[in-house]
């Protein structure tokens, strides 16, 4: 059961205390659907695609939720959003933010950012809302990171 975007950003921004940024948090929503992908037969932790920007994967839909921040911390501005409702959806998001809460965000971004990883197929620099797809989300972590310790 996949949640929803805004569902996955509040719950990192949740598990942080409120110091995640915009940048860090969309490369733990993608880093977290990656993952996900990849250890679950390409389930979708997260309903919703990421787009290939200057920056890395980016949630269209909550960048602009969330942009009035600009680069300090997102407060809560997820008033309205359910809770997520499956437990180990929860678990996975959370283990997923504890395993990245000390990354600082230039690592996060190299790590979104790798050569030959689906940001860096998809990304073109003078387009707009390129959408990276599942199948190239899960072919990176394939490639690159099935045999890393989980």
């Amino acid at each position: 059961m996949a949640v929803s975007l805004m569902q996955a950003a509040k719950r990192l921004c949740e598990r942080s205390d409120w110091t995640l940024t915009n940048l860090s948090l969309q490369k733990m929503m993608y880093i977290s659907q990656m993952w996900h992908m990849g250890q679950c037969d390409g389930e979708r932790l997260i309903k919703g695609g990421f787009q290939a920007w200057a920056y890395g994967p980016v949630s269209h839909d909550v960048y602009h939720h969330v942009k009035p921040f600009g680069s300090a911390p997102i407060r809560n501005v997820f008033h309205g959003v359910s809770d997520i409702k499956d437990q180990d959806d929860a678990e996975f998001l959370d283990a997923l933010y504890d395993a990245l809460a000390d990354w600082t965000p230039g690592q996060l971004v190299s790590f979104t950012h790798r050569k030959g990883g689906a940001w860096d197929r998809y990304y073109e620099p003078d387009k707009r809302s390129v959408v990276i797809p599942d199948e190239a989300i899960l072919q990176e972590y394939n490639e690159f990171y099935s045999q890393a310790p989980t």
